[in-house]
């Protein structure tokens, strides 16, 4: 292997590496409320959405700077996954049947995607770089051989950042401990004095914010937005959740930035690659569960009776 075609390859793994992380900021909502509430919030992908169209119609509508478009986004996508919960989820917690939740979930996916084609329509949305959360010319190594632009720094250092401050929040603070009360039993925790609904909305909001995060940072690093823009997004997260083990917030980072390069790699090397990159992604994601049911980082759990 020569050097340019290691720096090919390095290239390729830095954008799998990008795309993953954007998996993964989606994939730890996913992996909260799962593992918080046992629910699959299928409609966290449209969330996205409707957080990059915040903050899109932020910055054109009114000229707010992208840092305040996305405040504002993550308030919106923040109080949208509060009532989501409220009024869709709640009432069927104790629904007889799981597939209540699972079906409602996708209702609610639905009707976010048909109120955005009203209001936005089914035409793709673009932006310009002064609107794009960071922007400037891409960071330079090897003597021009590889180019890192600053979104992608940006995205692995939210990954980072936001990954530790889950982590911390989880383990070392009085609502992370109520969180992991009512994970493992419900009912326990609430006789124990832990205020179940407020947990659950509140993890709710969590994985809500970090859905407008991650459509900020997907909208600004592939530049066009439609109503079912976080749909395919939103499905790859919970795939790259599910590798990591869902409801384990550092394998949730892992599956997503192994599934962005396993992706990425997939369109770079397979002949007609960029037509099965999923169905690659998908036969890994079967691949690893027959080895690990529990996937990478998760346990399996014995139900005692």
């Amino acid at each position: 292997m020569n050097f340019s075609t290691f720096m090919s390859f390095v290239s390729y793994l830095k954008d799998g590496i990008s795309l993953g992380a954007v998996y993964a900021i989606i994939a730890l909502g996913y992996t909260m409320v799962y593992g918080i509430a046992k629910m699959l919030n299928f409609a966290h992908g449209d969330v996205i959405m409707v957080g990059a169209y915040i903050s899109l119609t932020m910055m054109t509508k009114t000229g707010a700077p992208p840092v305040v478009a996305l405040l504002v986004a993550i308030v919106g996508c923040t109080l949208l996954g509060v009532t989501i919960e409220f009024v869709a989820y709640r009432p069927l917690r104790k629904a007889s049947s799981p597939l209540a939740v699972l079906i409602t979930a996708i209702g609610v996916s639905y009707l976010l995607q048909n109120l955005a084609l009203k209001i936005f329509g089914a035409g793709p949305e673009s932006i310009r770089d002064e609107q794009k959360i960071i922007s400037g010319s891409p960071v330079v190594l090897f003597n021009g051989q590889l180019a890192i632009s600053r979104i992608t720094i940006l995205i692995v250092i939210c990954i980072i950042i936001i990954m530790c401050a889950l982590t911390w929040f989880v383990n070392r603070t009085r609502r992370g401990h109520a969180m992991l009360a009512v994970s493992e039993d419900r009912d326990a925790a609430q006789l124990m004095g832990v205020n179940v609904n407020g947990t659950i909305s509140l993890t709710f909001a969590i994985g809500s914010a970090l859905a407008a995060v991650a459509g900020v940072l997907l909208f600004s690093a592939y530049p066009s937005l439609t109503p079912y823009t976080g749909s395919m997004p939103g499905i790859k997260a919970f795939v790259a959740a599910v590798f990591g083990g869902i409801g384990s917030i550092p394998g949730a980072m892992i599956g997503g930035i192994l599934l962005g390069i396993i992706e990425n790699l997939a369109k770079a090397y397979i002949p007609s690659g960029s037509q099965v990159s999923d169905a690659i992604v998908f036969a890994v994601l079967i691949f690893v569960l027959l080895i690990r049911p529990a996937g990478l980082f998760g346990k399996n759990i014995q139900e005692k009776v």
